[in-house]
């Protein structure tokens, strides 16, 4: 399987990831992201999946980024960014509305992406 394929693998499991946790702690989205616990490891999987798609650009796969949308790849980045560099401050509406709204197309696509 190629690197891009492999990355795309790594953002579907950090979506996973997610949901497993909200899932698995039985908690609304809005609580997760307020718990002092789970709101950290919903940020590092919302980075983790930003830093992949930048390895694909910085890669030049295009071809597998040309699958998304520009406003959910331009999120995602925006996010992660808000996340890295003001991380006290980041309002948590911005990462309700990326888990609620993004995550599920992103993932969408992105399993589209392995099916043979």
């Amino acid at each position: 399987m190629s690197d891009s394929l492999l990355r795309i693998e790594s953002i579907i499991k950090s979506i996973e990831d997610i949901e497993y946790i909200l899932d698995d702690f039985d908690i609304k989205i809005t609580d997760a992201i307020e718990n002092r616990i789970i709101k950290p490891a919903i940020r590092m999987h919302l980075i983790k999946i930003a830093e992949q798609f930048s390895k694909l650009k910085d890669e030049n796969a295009f071809k597998i980024l040309e699958n998304f949308s520009d406003a959910d790849l331009r999120g995602i980045s925006a996010v992660r960014n808000y996340i890295a560099h003001d991380y006290d401050s980041v309002d948590d509406d911005i990462i309700e509305d990326a888990i609620r709204n993004d995550l599920p197309k992103i993932r969408e696509q992105a399993k589209k992406l392995l099916q043979p």
